[in-house]
């Protein structure tokens, strides 16, 4: 059984993912365009691991158009821990 709130947050806890994350909540991005900011500090390859984190706890989803992989926030999961969080909130 996979826990879907602990991989979420596992995903939220890095500060890169959450960047990648409020770029994705302005629209969809490309692979590239979303590894632009870090490429200074870290590899390609480091940067896709990220991203496989963000897809593999269901934050974001990568499709394929040609050469272009837009990737896009899933509002959904965010939800999901946003709605349990809320309840100890209260």
């Amino acid at each position: 059984m996979v826990d879907t709130l602990s991989q979420t947050f596992s995903a939220l806890a890095d500060p890169t993912r959450r960047s990648m994350l409020a770029r994705l909540s302005k629209g969809k991005a490309s692979v590239s365009e979303l590894a632009e900011p870090f490429l200074r500090d870290m590899s390609l390859p480091a940067v896709t691991k990220h991203l496989k984190v963000l897809e593999r706890a269901g934050l974001i989803t990568k499709t394929r158009k040609a050469q272009w992989r837009p990737c896009e926030i899933k509002a959904d999961t965010l939800k999901d821990a946003a709605d349990w969080m809320e309840q100890y909130r209260e």
